[in-house]
């Protein structure tokens, strides 16, 4: 299971969670949302079919985000910010996925 499909997943299991994804693909920012089980990107369009994925397997994550959802541009609620990969997997590790 590649890195976007489990944060996905963790999303799916912690409802009340929006991953704000910061990635890296051939030295372009991405940023993405991520929210019950699903991405959207921030930057770019996202396509129509959620069986597409939002992000290369190539991409590079910078940070993880984690805020209160449902996510408002406005006015977001951060639980954490900036937290790395290998420090997400923890929490990853936790609920499963």
């Amino acid at each position: 299971m590649n890195q976007f499909t489990r944060l996905e997943r963790y999303t799916e299991k912690q409802r009340q969670e929006v991953l704000l994804v910061t990635a890296e693909i051939a030295n372009q920012v991405e940023q993405v949302l991520v929210f019950r089980g699903f991405s959207s990107s921030l930057t770019n369009p996202t396509a129509y079919d959620p069986d597409i994925p939002v992000l290369p397997e190539s991409a590079k994550i910078v940070s993880i985000d984690r805020l209160r959802g449902p996510y408002n541009p406005t006015a977001p609620e951060y639980l954490q910010q900036g937290l790395t990969w290998d420090e997400l997997v923890v929490l990853l590790e936790a609920v499963g996925v």
